[in-house]
């Protein structure tokens, strides 16, 4: 199943998006896409619902706005350097452990809504990430049972300002948290719809032209071993999102480096989790 919001920013309603791209409310089942939906075997649940119902639920018009496809979750984990060739671009050591940071929740956004690129920055930067969405309560969970604790999977754009980020003292959450730097969707693929996470195709061009092009296949820590590391750290609630790192090809790693200005335009995808497109606007 995919699971979409849909509607204006702070009005967004849960709906389904069906294998022939027709858009369908479920807000008469659900009201929103929470912790307590992936918590509470929502999925099951809404898939049993639909069986009954589908031909009841209001169609969503094509040009109705996508929002992000889950309410805001009590937490946004990420994984640096998790690809080999980006650490090399970073200049950075490829690490021996996974190594995390936080993201804001506030920098939630729709998947095609404007990238705003932050007072005072000059290197704005992007990066095209699998994100994974936690669906059971997850503490020190070992590999082997780590995928028995996802939902599903989403498209993330793992935005970095990377002045704040390296420049400034103190934690990467400077340069990453910013307003609008984590687009979400078009859609939450539940599960069942990956067939495996660690093998997945997933791109970015900027105005066109084709920058980031790897696989997942070439992680450094899997999806399991992520899951598993983190849980060992913090326990992870249902609707989490953990961003799994990007491949080569940011701007920071161009000689000379390359950064967003207004007016470029972003578009990234992940095989099975659809596509989506930023316009970058100054502040």
């Amino acid at each position: 199943m995919k699971l979409i919001r849909f509607g204006s920013i702070g009005a967004e309603k849960p709906g389904v998006q069906l294998e022939n791209g027709t858009r369908l409310d479920v807000s008469e089942f659900i009201s929103d896409y929470t912790e307590d939906f992936f918590g509470g075997d929502g999925i099951e649940k809404l898939s049993d619902w639909l069986e009954k119902n589908e031909r009841n639920c209001p169609v969503v018009s094509e040009d109705v706005r996508l929002g992000s496809p889950l309410v805001r979750p009590s937490k946004i984990v990420c994984v640096g350097l998790n690809y080999a060739k980006h650490a090399a671009e970073s200049g950075m050591a490829i690490p021996k452990e996974p190594v995390l940071f936080f993201k804001a929740t506030s920098a939630i956004v729709g998947p095609n809504d404007d990238v705003i690129i932050p007072k005072n920055s000059e290197k704005t930067d992007w990066e095209v990430e699998l994100a994974v969405v936690i669906g059971k309560k997850a503490s020190y969970v070992e590999e082997k049972d780590a995928l028995d604790h996802v939902a599903g999977y989403v498209l993330h754009n793992d935005y970095s300002e990377r002045a704040f980020q390296i420049e400034k003292e103190g934690q990467w959450c400077k340069g990453k948290g910013c307003d609008t730097f984590a687009p979400l969707g078009p859609f939450i693929a539940t599960a069942d719809e990956i067939k495996d996470p660690n093998n997945l195709n997933l791109w970015l061009k900027l105005n066109g032209e084709k920058i980031q092009d790897s696989n997942t296949s070439d992680f450094i820590f899997n999806i399991q071993e992520v899951v598993s590391y983190i849980s060992q750290f913090m326990t992870l609630l249902p609707g989490d999102i953990i961003s799994t790192g990007t491949p080569s090809g940011v701007g920071l790693g161009f000689n000379p480096p390359k950064y967003l200005k207004a007016g470029d335009v972003v578009e990234l995808g992940i095989e099975g989790l659809g596509s989506s497109k930023q316009l970058a606007k100054a502040y």
